[in-house]
C-alpha cells in the first residue's frame, strides 16, 4: 500500500476537502430544492448545476485519494445552512466556498513546501476552480443590488 510513502498531512487535507466538498454537494442540492419551491426555476437549476461541480470535485479527491492507497473516508457533512431569501443563501455559500479556498491553499502550500509537486499541483487546480467560484457568487450578490430582484426573492409567492 503506497501510504506510508505519503505525507500524513497531504492525507489530512484530502479527508477534510472531501468532507467539505461532499457537504458542498448536500448544500446546493438543498438550495436548488428550496429555491424551486419559491418558483425560482433558473436559480434551482443554477444550483443543481454547482452540486454536479462539487460532485465532480469529490469524484477527484476519491480518486486521488485511491492512487495514493488510501480508502477515501468523508469524516462528517456539514449542517445545511438556509436562509429566508436568496442573498443570505448566497452570502452563506461564499463564506463556504472561502473556507474551501483557505484549505487548498494551505495544502498546496504545504506541499510546496515539502517538494510534493504532484499534490501540489492537484491542490492548486482544486484552489483555483473554487476561487473563480467564489467570484462568481460575488459578482451573483451585486446583481441582487438591484432593489426588484431583492423583492422579488424576499417574496416569492
Amino acid at each position: 500500500m503506497l501510504a506510508a510513502n505519503v505525507d500524513q498531512r497531504v492525507l489530512g487535507y484530502l479527508g477534510r476537502a472531501l468532507s467539505l466538498e461532499l457537504s458542498a454537494v448536500q448544500l446546493y442540492s438543498t438550495q436548488a430544492r428550496l429555491v424551486d419551491s419559491w418558483g425560482l426555476a433558473e436559480v434551482a437549476g443554477k444550483f443543481s448545476a454547482e452540486a454536479s461541480e462539487e460532485l465532480g470535485h469529490a469524484e477527484r479527491i476519491i480518486s486521488r485519494m485511491l492512487a495514493l492507497g488510501v480508502a477515501p473516508n468523508a469524516s462528517q457533512l456539514r449542517p445545511v445552512r438556509l436562509g429566508q431569501n436568496l442573498r443570505e443563501l448566497l452570502e452563506s455559500d461564499h463564506a463556504f466556498e472561502n473556507e474551501l479556498v483557505s484549505l487548498y491553499d494551505e495544502a498546496a502550500r504545504h506541499c510546496l513546501r515539502m517538494g510534493d509537486h504532484d499534490n501540489r499541483l492537484f491542490f492548486e487546480a482544486l484552489l483555483g476552480e473554487e476561487q473563480n467560484h467564489a467570484r462568481e457568487l460575488l459578482e451573483w450578490l451585486a446583481q441582487l443590488q438591484e432593489p426588484d430582484i431583492i423583492g422579488a426573492v424576499r417574496n416569492p409567492n
